[in-house]
């Protein structure tokens, strides 16, 4: 895919000529880190095609899933790390195969000022961030576990486009900051209620899920 094609509509003439520039393309694999805790930034992903799964690190080594980039969007948290100069505090990686665009850190500050649709892009992103994970906040205090499982399934569905998820007990645990153990449980309740059909490393969403 030509980063035109997938961009071109977000960003002025002038950008696009810069990103285009100093920017290169990076391809990644299902499951490989893009950003990892703790890394110091030296580029800024711009999803072109794909899903990217951004997670924290909880205080007990668990990990938390934030939210998902899909093509057109950049990471609110990486945005963050490369204006403070901080390390990433954040771990990103490819829920499927996905292209994007990597721009060096150095030109986000001088297009804040210099471009207005940079700048719109940014606080596009970081608010739609912030509601996202306002609303996974939201999830959390006020619906059980159980409610919440649903909803990711359902979100990993929409995502992806399939009925047939390749996720494991232990990584819907993860993500949602729970035990396998509990999440085995719900998920056989599922099934028994007629919802889903459970394989190894496999979930198939059924019609009245």
């Amino acid at each position: 895919m030509e980063i035109t094609e997938s961009i071109k509509d977000l960003f002025e003439p002038e950008l696009m000529e810069e990103i285009l520039a100093v920017g290169k393309k990076k391809t990644a694999k299902e499951g490989e880190v893009i950003i990892s805790i703790g890394q110091r930034l030296l580029f800024m992903p711009i999803v072109l095609q794909g899903t990217l799964k951004v997670s924290m690190m909880q205080p007990d080594g668990r990990e938390m899933l934030m939210y998902y980039l899909n093509a057109n969007e950049g990471c609110a948290m990486s945005f963050t790390c490369c204006m403070q100069e901080a390390k990433s505090e954040i771990m990103a990686v490819a829920e499927e195969d996905v292209e994007m665009w990597m721009i060096p850190v150095e030109y986000m500050d001088s297009w804040m000022h210099k471009y207005p649709s940079w700048k719109s892009f940014v606080m596009r992103t970081m608010q739609n961030r912030f509601f996202e994970m306002l609303r996974a906040l939201d999830m959390v205090v006020f619906n059980g576990l159980d409610v919440r499982l649903s909803n990711y399934l359902r979100e990993k569905s929409k995502i992806s486009g399939k009925t047939v998820l390749n996720v494991s007990h232990e990584e819907i645990a993860n993500d949602l900051a729970s035990s396998r153990v509990v999440i085995s449980r719900l998920l056989k309740k599922l099934e028994n209620d007629g919802k889903v059909l459970l394989y190894r490393n496999q979930i198939k969403l059924l019609k009245d899920f």
